[in-house]
């Protein structure tokens, strides 16, 4: 038996408040003012199910490298639990804005934070954010249509998101590990004259403020059960910019666990927090924290889908003969 206040670099809050030790040679679980924390057994990923306010407040202040948020938008979708309308703006944004002190609060001095929202909702964040943090990037996630057409007014095809730093002086981009083709150089092959030696454009470049990364849709592997599911590529990026292998990064609305699966792909450890039964379940499985929960084994989602076979053309061009002939 050994600590777990500090296993495997990241430290653990519910040890921090209660002396407990735990049994590595399994997945760690524990329970706590209504929390129930997961975590691998090198304790580099973290499921907490329960409310992610309590579950911040027992972070320690400084400790996290990312924090990627991505709160309910109250626009009503339906998450299983009616979280997702509030009575009137005021308290919706009340209700964001004491999870985000939160969030702030544990953001180490060198860390990163993207925030992503509606687009009526996120001029109000905007500017309670930059009284706080520098307001490095305003991001344009250009993404496909939903499916559900706009007839009266022109229909959002994107969400904003902003990249947020403590210090503009002290933190981390990766640009190189993010780097995408320059078309200028790499395809039209121009030559920039205005130098004393002119020269070829560069070949790649950090990506500009408008990503095109499509949605998640049904027939893509990385699929889950979710109405706001985001695409791992989107995350890929924002982990991949702004933290080093090792780093820490929290997602407070953890959802389908994207962010902790990317992160895990990637080399970085995580704490992910997330009040549905249901899509703390998923987590589990997509970090591979557990195979069952409660006794219930978990699985990827069944997706049946009929397949649309071409016609045979000659059977086409045969019934179009009896039809003539009739």
């Amino acid at each position: 038996m050994v600590s777990d206040k500090h296993v495997g670099g990241l430290t653990d809050p519910l040890a921090l408040r209660e002396n407990r030790t735990v049994d590595l040679k399994c997945h760690v679980t524990l329970t706590m003012h209504d929390l129930r924390r997961i975590s691998s057994t090198d304790g580099s990923h973290q499921a907490w199910l329960g409310d992610c306010l309590t579950a911040l407040r027992m972070i320690p202040t400084g400790s996290v490298d990312l924090v990627f948020l991505d709160p309910p938008y109250n626009l009503g979708k339906d998450f299983g639990n009616g979280s997702d309308r509030w009575h009137d703006e005021n308290s919706y944004f009340e209700w964001c804005y004491e999870r985000l002190e939160e969030c702030l609060r544990v953001l180490a001095p060198s860390g990163s934070a993207y925030f992503m929202n509606s687009t009526q909702n996120m001029p109000y964040f905007d500017i309670w954010l930059r009284k706080r943090v520098h307001i490095l990037s305003r991001i344009v996630w250009q993404c496909d249509s939903s499916g559900v057409q706009a007839r009266k007014y022109f229909g959002s095809l994107y969400e904003p998101i902003l990249f947020c730093v403590k210090d503009r002086k002290n933190y981390v981009f990766n640009a190189d590990d993010i780097a995408v083709e320059a078309r200028t150089g790499a395809q039209r092959r121009l030559i920039d004259y205005r130098k004393r030696e002119p020269s070829r454009y560069g070949t790649t470049k950090v990506p500009g403020n408008v990503w095109y990364i499509p949605r998640v849709r049904y027939r893509m592997p990385e699929y889950e059960n979710h109405p706001t599911q985001k695409p791992e590529a989107l995350l890929d990026r924002i982990i991949l910019a702004s933290t080093l292998p090792g780093q820490l990064v929290l997602d407070p609305f953890a959802g389908t666990f994207t962010c902790a699966a990317v992160a895990r792909r990637l080399g970085r450890r995580s704490i992910s927090i997330e009040v549905s039964r249901d899509y703390f379940k998923i987590g589990l499985r997509r970090v591979d924290l557990a195979t069952e929960f409660d006794g219930e084994f978990l699985q990827p989602p069944e997706k049946p889908y009929a397949r649309r076979h071409r016609k045979d053309p000659a059977a086409t061009g045969a019934a179009h003969e009896q039809a003539a002939l009739l």
